[in-house]
């Protein structure tokens, strides 16, 4: 298992990556942004420094868990994510230390088809898990 990126809730991605991200972060790279509909989410990657990435989380609609995350709040830190060689044996490990699955695995618009599940901590802190391989988008230079 391995670090993979930060995940930041926000209201409007473009708005934040033009008014927060760019001026503090450039030159920064970007993905495109992709949109999931079975995450209910629109996602856009920054590589802020080299292996260093943040993953702007943005809902689809109001019934994105993201959503409900943001409430009245401008957002903030969302979750952290790990990749990872096998994902069931993963979360078979995380569940013996009482982190539980929020919905089956799924495969990620973001990660090329890839699945990717998401566990609460008893903590109440969010992790996602993804699994190795498979391709990964370019960034480009901003």
């Amino acid at each position: 298992m391995k670090f993979h990126h930060v995940g930041y809730a926000v209201a409007d991605i473009d708005r934040y990556l033009k008014d927060f991200l760019l001026p503090l972060f450039a030159p920064a790279r970007v993905s495109p942004v992709y949109e999931d509909p079975i995450q209910r989410v629109r996602v856009l990657f920054a590589e802020v420094s080299p292996g260093t990435l943040i993953e702007l989380v943005e809902p689809l609609d109001e019934g994105s868990p993201v959503s409900r995350f943001l409430g009245d709040a401008r957002g903030g830190l969302y979750h952290l994510c790990y990749e990872v060689v096998d994902l069931d044996a993963a979360v078979t490990r995380f569940r013996k230390h009482r982190c539980l699955p929020l919905a089956p695995a799924a495969p990620a618009v973001a990660f090329g088809g890839r699945r990717i599940v998401f566990l609460m901590t008893p903590q109440r802190d969010l992790i996602e898990l993804v699994e190795a391989g498979g391709s990964w988008p370019a960034l480009d230079p901003v």
